[in-house]
């Protein structure tokens, strides 16, 4: 039996072949520290190893399904290669475990999705969420580029058309436009999201396993096809921690203010 009781910050409840992970720092908008981080990297393994999982799905406590990295972790690791180097990996490592994972993600997506957060809600092989839900990949906006997932899933998700309009401006959507280029894929009334959740993932908990383990990697080819393209987008996100914008973006996020970031000046 698998062992999820070093997890800080997921909560992991399995009943008849589901595993529910819930990230639990609701306090924060369940905002990725350094150790969520991690976890959220790590979790996809043990859930392949697990005998008693079929279908994972995951939600966010409280009002939020992640409100992306938490500040005071970003500014602690400025300038710090070692540090910059770890994050990369277990940015990878979240991408690409959930993809390599043979069983199927269902995201109950409560909230706003940022960041990384953002990166599992989009990762999932359903992604079903609540009319409350908001969306932004929010990287140009702190002043780094859009690393994490966007390139390796946008494109395939809304078009290159799109994906350019939202991942080049950080702009925000709501559910409804979400759905509607295809982001996610279906929208509920947010008191219906737990239920719809369960109820696909109990479906393919009781559907032929191999068949549909099999079905899921063959459609993440498309996904494979774009790791490169992914792997580079995330070697330039890292660059941005070492340069002047970052900085800036970091302080107008914690003023609430449009930042004025120094290679835009004159």
């Amino acid at each position: 039996m698998t062992d999820y009781r070093g997890y800080q910050h997921l909560l992991v409840e399995k009943t008849d072949g589901v595993a529910l992970l819930t990230m639990n720092r609701p306090e924060v908008y369940n905002a990725t520290n350094g150790r969520l981080h991690y976890e959220l990297g790590r979790i996809w393994l043990d859930i392949g190893e697990d005998p008693e999982v079929r279908v994972a799905v995951i939600t966010g406590a409280g009002q939020a399904f992640s409100a992306g990295g938490d500040l005071d972790m970003i500014e602690r690791f400025l300038g710090d290669p070692a540090a910059i180097a770890s994050t990369m990996k277990e940015a990878s490592d979240i991408v690409y475990n959930i993809l390599n994972l043979e069983k199927p993600v269902v995201s109950a997506i409560n909230g706003i999705a940022v960041g990384a957060g953002l990166a599992v809600a989009l990762m999932a092989d359903i992604s079903i969420a609540s009319e409350n839900a908001r969306f932004t990949d929010g990287h140009i906006r702190l002043g780094v580029g859009a690393g994490d997932h966007a390139v390796i899933i946008w494109p395939l998700l809304c078009g290159m058309a799109r994906a350019k309009r939202y991942l080049l401006t950080a702009d925000f959507l709501d559910a409804k436009e979400a759905e509607r280029i295809g982001l996610v894929s279906m929208v509920v009334p947010h008191d219906q999201l737990m239920a719809t959740a369960m109820e696909f993932a109990r479906k393919l908990a009781a559907g032929p396993q191999p068949a549909i383990r099999w079905t899921k990697r063959a459609l993440n080819q498309w996904l494979r096809l774009l790791g490169p393209a992914f792997d580079y987008s995330l070697a330039t996100e890292m660059l941005g921690f070492f340069g002047p914008d970052v900085r800036e973006g970091l302080q107008a996020l914690r003023e609430k203010r449009p930042p004025n970031f120094p290679t835009a000046q004159p």
